[in-house]
């Protein structure tokens, strides 16, 4: 039995374990997902306003409020309807249009309706 072939894969497993830079290489989003966690609220809240109207925006929403987000209303908006979720942790409330996946309005406080032209 030979043990170089074993030890090697010993040393690349506890490499990649103990050293994860060159996923970072390869993949770069997990650097940003990193990133994502690191946060502050005021800033999530930022880079969604920033990004309100653009497909993937849902995404980030999704990803930085994973299960805090409370259904509150549904309205005429976006590609037909918008549904308007309520971060109760934050008091802020997003609208948002599943069949674009993106944010089309965000304000402070629990609000059931938003106006007319702000969910165009």
């Amino acid at each position: 039995m030979k043990l170089a072939p074993l030890l090697t894969g010993i040393v690349l497993v506890g490499s990649l374990t103990v050293w994860d830079a060159p996923l970072k290489l390869i993949n770069p989003s997990l650097v940003q997902a990193s990133a994502a966690e690191e946060m502050s609220v005021a800033q999530k809240v930022d880079l969604l306003t920033k990004s309100k109207g653009k497909i993937g925006s849902g995404d980030q929403l999704r990803r930085f409020f994973f299960g805090d987000l409370e259904p509150i209303g549904i309205q005429v908006g976006g590609a037909g309807h918008v549904v308007n979720l309520y971060n109760k942790a934050n008091n802020i409330t997003f609208s948002y249009c599943s069949h674009y996946d993106v944010i089309v309005a965000i304000k402070k406080g629990k609000v059931t309706k938003f106006e007319p032209s702000e969910v165009k």
